[in-house]
């Protein structure tokens, strides 16, 4: 039997929530990926963790159908973005976790392959500790591999598009990856604008700006060092992180 809900009869979904009693939620966005790469990029990881996080935890998760949508205003200035607002992200969320539990689901695991997604999941999940009978959790997926990325051929600058983002998706979805058509975005500190540069700050206020500010192709760091082998490391470590965390969810 297939372990996603999108797949299943009503009766084998019923017989899914004693056997599989985790949800895995995956989430993403629909928004520019630079001139090399697929709009669909976080959600075609997120899913793919998803899939991968699934398989190691033996039976016991179901994975939920996407949400393809995410909070992306600092993508608008670029074509085929579209953004859904924190409180309707929020509320789309809300109404899933809402049905599945009517169903007798009790534990949740948002996967989302969309840092513009972090702050509206972690208010959602403050507001589901007055829900002690439910379980709401969630994870990106590039942070939690952040030490392997350290030693690979970074640039100063990197994140979005990037050398690491381009590397999961040589792996998990190459075809959604145009080689010839990748090319570097902003890669130094000092290539940025001031209010850009302010906004890289490790440490200090936080400043959001949109990702045109940054470079007029909305990349960070140079996608075409990214390797296929780089991106299973970190692809296959991050699923091995989230299921090692989802097991002891489940035992707990």
């Amino acid at each position: 039997m297939s372990n996603k809900l999108a797949e299943m009869t009503t009766d084998q979904a019923r017989d899914a929530v004693r056997l599989a009693p985790l949800v895995i939620i995956p989430v993403g966005a629909q928004e520019q990926h630079g001139g090399g790469m697929a709009m669909s990029t976080d959600t075609v990881r997120a899913t793919g963790l998803a899939d991968l996080v699934a398989g190691r935890l033996d039976g016991r998760a179901v994975i939920a159908p996407p949400v393809n949508y995410g909070v992306s205003p600092h993508h608008m200035a670029f074509a085929g973005t579209v953004t859904l607002s924190p409180a309707t992200f929020q509320s789309v969320l809300r109404d899933v976790v809402a049905s599945l539990h009517q169903h007798g689901w009790r534990q949740f695991l948002v996967i989302t392959g969309h840092g513009g997604n972090n702050a509206a999941l972690s208010v959602l999940a403050q507001e589901y500790l007055l829900q002690p009978e439910l379980t709401f959790a969630w994870t990106p997926i590039t942070p939690l591999v952040s030490d392997l990325i350290a030693g690979m051929e970074v640039s100063q600058v990197h994140g979005h598009a990037g050398e690491a983002e381009t590397a999961q998706m040589l792996y998990l979805a190459p075809e959604l990856v145009q080689a010839e058509l990748l090319e570097p975005g902003a890669t130094q500190l000092d290539e940025l604008p001031p209010k850009a540069r302010l906004s890289r700050q490790a440490q200090g206020p936080r400043l959001s700006v949109g990702f045109d500010a940054y470079h007029k192709r909305g990349v960070l760091g140079d996608p075409r060092r990214a390797t296929a082998e780089d991106g299973r490391l970190l692809v296959e470590t991050a699923a091995d992180r989230i299921a090692a965390f989802a097991d002891e969810l489940l035992s707990a």
